[in-house]
């Protein structure tokens, strides 16, 4: 009965690995089918964050003086800290008790992707 258990647990890792293994194949080939494009990012960047965020990423946007919470100021080196993960995640479910609202379901996979692109681009020319 041990030897059935020892191979089952071993062959159930193997499973799993190599399941994880495809997985990151996979979503590492999706992302590199459909890289994100800053050209378009800058649209989707003007048409819904610019107003607040500003044209330039500072947070000085012309609808931000009447904002309870500032809008992020993307050249503060906490915006250089956090990953596209996290502002991806930001940009998709908003922030709580703030005027930063969820993008999902409003803007596509791919429209979030490019305005994180561009986002990163006008904070390295700004620099």
């Amino acid at each position: 009965m041990w030897t059935f258990t020892f191979i089952g647990i071993r062959h159930a890792a193997l499973v799993a690995a190599v399941g994880l293994t495809l997985a990151a194949v996979v979503d590492g080939a999706r992302a590199q089918e459909f890289p994100p494009d800053a050209a378009k990012g800058k649209a989707v960047y003007e048409r819904h964050c610019l107003a607040c965020h500003g044209a330039g990423g500072r947070g000085d946007g012309p609808d931000a003086s009447g904002l309870t919470v500032p809008p992020a100021n993307f050249h503060r080196f906490k915006s250089f800290l956090k990953s596209d993960e996290e502002l991806l995640r930001t940009i998709e479910h908003g922030i709580v008790f703030s005027p930063m609202h969820a993008w999902q379901g409003q803007l596509t996979e791919t429209e979030r992707q490019d305005a994180l692109a561009y986002i990163r681009l006008l904070v390295q020319q700004g620099r």
